[in-house]
């Protein structure tokens, strides 16, 4: 996976180098944000769809069921685009906010809230935050 892995091409669209071992990753991150969206024994489940709390705005029960249709619709789109060559702006951006998702519940689920925390956490947790890391650094700097 050396060098640039998504490049805006001239055409507009986005094209991903990853290898299979990369788009791997990507599918089984894209799979847990589906499965845990729908599996309330899930790890991630409660990342995604925390307790509502009225006096904060972002818990507005509205609010918060058209987030978890936004990521229903991004993890859907980026599930079926995980093999493609090229992506074109909407579905790079259903893989960004997808693969951040994807961050943010493995941060939560396995506690890694800090610097300390993070450096603690065993060697498979370490790479695969650091590889959706880049993914996203990546993917970000092509949009």
């Amino acid at each position: 996976m050396a060098g640039r892995l998504f490049v805006r091409r001239r055409d507009g669209r986005i094209e991903v180098r990853l290898n299979d071992f990369a788009r791997a990753i990507v599918r089984d991150a894209v799979t847990n944000v589906l499965r845990a969206e729908r599996d309330p024994d899930h790890e991630w489940h409660l990342s995604l769809s925390g307790p509502i709390d009225p006096s904060r705005d972002e818990d507005n029960p509205l609010s918060m069921l058209t987030r978890q249709n936004e990521t229903s619709t991004n993890a859907e789109l980026a599930g079926v685009t995980v093999d493609e060559e090229f992506l074109n702006e909407a579905e790079a951006w259903a893989w960004l906010a997808t693969l951040q998702v994807a961050l943010r519940s493995t941060a939560v689920a396995k506690g890694l809230l800090t610097e300390e925390q993070l450096a603690a956490c065993d060697d498979e947790v370490l790479t695969f935050v650091h590889t959706l890391q880049q993914f996203l650094f990546d993917l970000a700097a092509c949009l």
